[in-house]
C-alpha cells in the first residue's frame, strides 16, 4: 500500500543533516525540539519550530570548552539557560556567555590506559571514543556516560546522576562497557532515563534506570548485545529498539520484554527496490505518533536509489505502507517529531523539510 505524504515546512539549513542523522535534536517530554548545531567553535541552539517559521539567529549560542574536542553528545536545559558538555576528561556546565557554572572531572577518555596530561584544559588526546550527557526534562538533574579511574592501570565507565544546580554527584552505577560513544533518551514520563553505549564490533548495550530521589536503580535490556536504542513516546510506557544490522524492530516494555516485533519489507514487489535482494531497516525510525512509527530500510547512504520509509501501527508494528512523496524518491534518513510529523534532510540542496501524512479528501 502507498501512503502519500505531505509537506509541512521547510528550510534551507547547512549541516542539518545531523538532525536526521546524528544527535543533534534535542526532544523534551513537553512536544519541544530543538537543534543543537556545532558553528565553529560554537554551539547554537535553534528552535525547531521557529526556525521553520523563519527565525535564523538561534534562541541561545554557547562557546565551546574545548573546541578541539568534537565528540560526545551534549544538551541544553529545558529554558535554555545554560549548557552540559561531555567531554574527554569532565563534564561542564556553561552559562550562554560562556561562563563556567561547574564542571565535573573523571577518567579520561583516551585509549591509553595512564597516559599523561600536561593540565592544559584544552588539550585533547588520542582516541575516538566518548561519552554524553542528558539534563532531565525538569532541569534538575544531569545523567552523564563518564569513565572512572580507579587503580593505576584500571578503569571503569560508569553512568552518574549529578546535581545540575553545582555538578555534585547524586548516584553511580558501574557499567560493564567498553564504549565508543553513547547517547541518552529521556522518557517522557519524567522518571526513567535510557541509555545506549555502542561498542563498535563488539556490539550495543542498552541500560534504563530511574532516579526517585534518593535511590539509583538501574538495569539493563543486553538479550544479544545487539539492540539500538530509537525513541520513546508518551503514549507507549516503553520503548523502540533496532536490531543492530537491521534484522528486526521492536516494541518493549520499559524492563525489556518484546510486545511486538516486525522485520523490515522485502525489497521486491510493487513497493520495493525490484531486484529481489535482502533488505534491512536503517537504525533512523522512531514514533510519528502514538499510534503510528516510521521506519526506513536499505542504508540510504550506500544504495540511496532503493531507500524506503515504511509507515507501521506503533502497537502491533503491522506495516501499513510505503511512503511516497509528492517530490519524488527521498532517500534521507528519517527522525520522527512525535506530534504526527517527520523530518528528512536534502543534501543537495541542505533543505530540512517536516512531513506528515496527507489528509484524504472527504476523510473523516
Amino acid at each position: 500500500m502507498s501512503i502519500t505524504a505531505q509537506l509541512r515546512d521547510s528550510v534551507r539549513l547547512p549541516g542539518g543533516r545531523v538532525l536526521v542523522n546524528g544527535f543533534a535534536l534535542e526532544s523534551r517530554g513537553d512536544g519541544s525540539h530543538r537543534a543543537l548545531l556545532r558553528n565553529g567553535h560554537e554551539l547554537e541552539v535553534h528552535d525547531l519550530r521557529e526556525l521553520f517559521a523563519g527565525e535564523r539567529a538561534p534562541a541561545a549560542v554557547f562557546p565551546l570548552p574545548w573546541p578541539r574536542w568534537d565528540h560526545g553528545v551534549h544538551s541544553v536545559s529545558p529554558d535554555g539557560t545554560f549548557a552540559v558538555f561531555s567531554g574527554q576528561r569532565s563534564v561542564r556546565a556553561m552559562a550562554a556567555g560562556g561562563r563556567t557554572l561547574w564542571e565535573y572531572r573523571h577518567g579520561c577518555w583516551g585509549p591509553e590506559l595512564g597516559h599523561p596530561h600536561t593540565g592544559d584544559e584544552q588539550e585533547v588526546c588520542r582516541g575516538l571514543e566518548s561519552g554524553s550527557c542528558r539534563i532531565s526534562d525538569d532541569g534538575r538533574l544531569v545523567w552523564a556516560h563518564v569513565v572512572a579511574e580507579q587503580e593505576p592501570g584500571e578503569w571503569e565507565e560508569r553512568w552518574v546522576v549529578l546535581d545540575a544546580r553545582d555538578g555534585r554527584e547524586l548516584a553511580s552505577l558501574p557499567l560493564d562497557s567498553a564504549a565508543a560513544g553513547s547517547n541518552h533518551l529521556s522518557h517522557p514520563d519524567g522518571t526513567h532515563m535510557g541509555l545506549g553505549i555502542g561498542m563498535g564490533q563488539d556490539g550495543i548495550l542498552l541500560y534504563w534506570a530511574r532516579w526517585d530521589g534518593e535511590k539509583l536503580t538501574g538495569w539493563d535490556v543486553n538479550e544479544g548485545l545487539d539492540r539500538i536504542l530509537t525513541d520513546v513516546h508518551a503514549g507507549h510506557p516503553g520503548f523502540l529498539t533496532v536490531e543492530h544490522y537491521g534484522a528486526d524492530l521492536r516494541l518493549h516494555a520499559l524492563d525489556g520484554t518484546v510486545i511486538a516485533e516486525q522485520e523490515p519489507e522485502p525489497a521486491d514487489g510493487e513497493d520495493g527496490a525490484g531486484d529481489g535482494d535482502e533488505t534491512y531497516w536503517d537504525y533512523g525510525c522512531g514514533f510519528v505518533d502514538a499510534d503510528t512509527v516510521i521506519a526506513s530500510t536499505v542504508e540510504a547512504d550506500e544504495e540511496p536509489e532503493q531507500a524506503r520509509h515504511w509507515l507501521l501501527d506503533a502497537h502491533t508494528l503491522r506495516v501499513h505502507g510505503v511512503v511516497t512523496y509528492p517530490t519524488g524518491p527521498v532517500d534521507s534518513y528519517v527522525r520522527p517529531l512525535g506530534d504526527g510529523t517527520w523530518l528528512t534532510y536534502d543534501d543537495r540542496s541542505e533543505t530540512l523539510s517536516r512531513w506528515a501524512r496527507a489528509v484524504t479528501p472527504g476523510a473523516g
